[in-house]
């Protein structure tokens, strides 16, 4: 038996992307020390909504990785689901979920959102900021939290 033969691939074994990367995000955003929450605090929502969206895309690269397929086609199903317009609709699908102190940083993230394509509407914009500061500002206080909200999306699936 062969040392890569010996050792089980996980990967492989998953019936979906979804509780693999949602297992991820819990795994490697350790919930802050109380100190550190105020540091979180003290950022701006652009900059919650600059790191939110890196971990909406990643989930959303993830979930779409199985089966595979060709790049492109990830590419295309990446890309309809990280467009504002898309993410606009998932805080619509979200909003019943949240909190009280989740709908405040929604809120701010909202009015943080000032530039904007000149092919969105405004309110589309500031609905995609304000999700992908939600998310930003989850992963660094609660990825429990995250990993929650990220398992109640309305993805397609293919």
């Amino acid at each position: 038996m062969t040392s890569q033969e010996e050792q089980p691939s996980n990967f492989l074994e998953i019936d979906h992307p979804q509780s693999w990367i949602v297992g991820r995000i819990t795994e490697f955003a350790a919930k802050p020390a109380q100190n550190e929450l105020k540091h979180v605090q003290q950022l701006s929502p652009a900059s919650l909504a600059y790191l939110g969206d890196a971990v909406y895309e990643l989930y959303i690269r993830s979930y779409y990785l199985l089966p595979p397929r060709r790049v492109s086609d990830y590419h295309h199903q990446v890309v309809a689901q990280v467009r504002a317009e898309s993410q606009a609709a998932q805080l619509r699908s979200l909003t019943p979920h949240l909190t009280a102190p989740e709908l405040e940083i929604l809120r701010r993230g909202r009015n943080a959102a000032t530039g904007r394509p000149r092919r969105l509407d405004p309110e589309i914009y500031q609905q995609a900021t304000s999700l992908e500061t939600l998310f930003g500002y989850l992963y660094l206080t609660d990825p429990q939290r995250l990993a929650q909200l990220l398992t109640h999306l309305k993805l397609e699936t293919i």
